[in-house]
């Protein structure tokens, strides 16, 4: 067996992937870039609306262009790119990490020293969500909405109803809008809209789309294509309201019901989940459980902003160029009930915590409150809030090295409402 040695491999060329490619060869490192599709820039390739990059650029920029600013350094650096290459088998053995590649120029067998798992999200299905009825064509998940639109320019619908209001949902509301298509309403089934601010003023209040809470679909109908959908009003516990059913005639019905990270391939490794955020637990250097694996973007977990997807890569490209194999001592980041998740998980003393970056979501909708950090009952970091809502995620750095963390310290996050 012919291996091929680099320092550092990437699994996704998306945002996230190509940060942390292009982070990691900074560090005078040997980087291999694995994408399985035939063109970098992830889910970017299909984002066609501006939007992206006011943090990182301070400019309103297409998913495109966004994605294009890092292709270009990438190609200009000594980085090999592995399209239309899949990664079928990752082993841990003593300190190398062998990876099977498949392409349709055969198998290629790669031995690398640190991992950096970006491997995105996706999105939850139909069946996924219990909805009742045949499978008529109709139904679509709204990235693959936005991908027969904006890269195949098919209209898939003339006349739709969109289940679920995340952002990629409220955004496809406004394009098919655009585009000639009648949005007839998007149907939220939580009390409260699952995307951001902007989002619903930009594509529904604007375009005169009607967002409708505390409803989902229940049943659909038709056999070879979608003719309409039962809707249904549902409780603050997610159950179905009896009697309170209607029926909407139309041509398809756009899923918007939450993304994933995707971690088949983390699991394979027997990485440790968060069953809050559905991608792996980490420490402060984007370290999963396993010595030498990183993770970054949406596999770790679902962001709202390119931007922070980007910075993960970045950070945890350098963390990967940098890894060594030192005796760690985590110490975990506990949070109160208040909080949906906050990443990272845990800090590692053995390593450098003088700046940590740490995201997080509030459960639910709550103003004026007031976040706090404590170690062993003292009080390191606070910031008030006038709003938190679930589908914002909240950014702040915190200088964990002034806190005199010992290995029985106990961190913990709380969210208090002040008046």
């Amino acid at each position: 067996m012919n291996k091929e040695y680099f320092d550092v491999a990437v699994i996704g060329g998306g945002p996230a992937g190509l940060a942390a490619a292009l982070s990691a060869k900074r560090e005078g490192k040997t980087v291999i870039l694995i994408e399985r599709e035939k063109r970098l820039g992830g889910i970017l390739k299909q984002c066609i609306h501006d939007g992206f990059g006011l943090i990182r650029f301070g400019e309103k920029m297409s998913g495109p262009e966004y994605a294009q600013h890092f292709i270009d350094e990438l190609l200009s650096k000594d980085i090999e790119v592995a399209l239309l290459t899949y990664a079928t088998k990752i082993e841990k053995i003593n300190d190398s990490i062998n990876i099977t590649l498949v392409s349709s120029k055969g198998m290629r067998y790669v031995s690398v020293k640190s991992l950096v798992l970006s491997t995105g999200c996706r999105e939850r299905t139909a069946k996924q969500i219990s909805v009742h009825g045949t499978r008529p064509a109709g139904v679509y998940t709204a990235g693959t909405a936005q991908y027969l639109t904006n890269i195949f320019g098919i209209l898939p619908t003339k006349r739709c109803v969109i289940l679920g209001s995340g952002d990629i949902g409220l955004i496809m509301a406004r394009r098919l809008t655009l585009e000639g298509a009648s949005v007839l309403g998007v149907y939220e089934a939580k009390k409260t809209p699952s995307g951001l601010s902007r989002n619903i003023s930009q594509c529904l209040h604007d375009f005169n789309i009607p967002l409708y809470t505390g409803k989902t679909v229940t049943k659909v109908f038709g056999n070879l294509r979608l003719e309409g959908v039962e809707i249904s009003d549902v409780d603050d516990n997610m159950n179905v309201i009896e009697n309170t059913n209607e029926y909407i005639s139309c041509d398809s019905l756009i899923l918007s019901v939450g993304l994933i990270p995707e971690n088949e391939l983390a699991e394979t490794l027997n990485i440790k989940l968060d069953i809050k955020t559905k991608g792996p637990i980490i420490d402060q250097n984007y370290m999963t459980s396993i010595d030498g694996v990183f993770v970054c973007g949406n596999a770790l977990h679902v962001n709202d902003l390119v931007d922070y997807v980007s910075e993960s890569g970045e950070e945890a490209g350098k963390s990967a160029a940098n890894y060594r194999y030192e005796n760690t001592h985590l110490v975990q980041i506990q949070s109160d009930n208040n909080f949906l998740y906050t990443v990272p998980q845990n800090i590692d003393l053995g390593s450098n915590h003088d700046k940590v970056v740490i995201f997080f979501r509030s459960k639910h909708e709550l103003k004026k409150t007031l976040v706090s950090i404590t170690v062993d009952g003292r009080e390191i970091f606070k910031k008030k809030y006038k709003a938190l809502r679930p589908p914002e995620m909240e950014r702040i750095e915190i200088d964990f090295e002034k806190a005199n963390i010992t290995r029985e310290s106990k961190i913990m996050m709380s969210i208090k409402e002040v008046t």
